[in-house]
């Protein structure tokens, strides 16, 4: 399953819009979900864009403490029970990306894999 992390699900890059994003991959037989609030509020992007990683730390920690976020971290967890789960977001680099700070407070036993 191809969980698509982003708050915003728009691209301006061909195809990783939501819409063509979900046909795509649902037409090679990967289930497609977006779980908006596990995305980087805009305060956290711009940190994520300047490469200040501290603010984007606070940022996203803020966010994972909404209960929309916690409801969305609960589904996540449930899926990644019986499936593999790939999660997709904006940011090349893995170290520096919302989605290891996601995985550390959702899987924190798992072993993270970086595509």
């Amino acid at each position: 399953m191809l969980v698509d992390v982003r708050a915003i699900a728009n691209s301006r890059r061909a195809g990783f819009s939501k819409t063509s994003l979900r046909s795509a991959v649902e037409e090679a037989g990967i289930a497609y979900l977006h779980l908006r609030q596990l995305g980087t509020p805009k305060e956290g992007r711009d940190a994520a864009r300047r490469g200040d990683q501290e603010t984007l730390e606070r940022v996203y920690s803020g966010q994972l403490e909404l209960p929309e976020a916690l409801a969305q971290m609960a589904e996540l967890q449930s899926l990644a029970e019986d499936q593999t789960v790939c999660l997709l977001c904006y940011c090349e680099e893995a170290d520096h990306c919302h989605r290891r700070l996601l995985v550390d407070a959702v899987f924190p036993d798992r072993k993270r894999v970086d595509l």
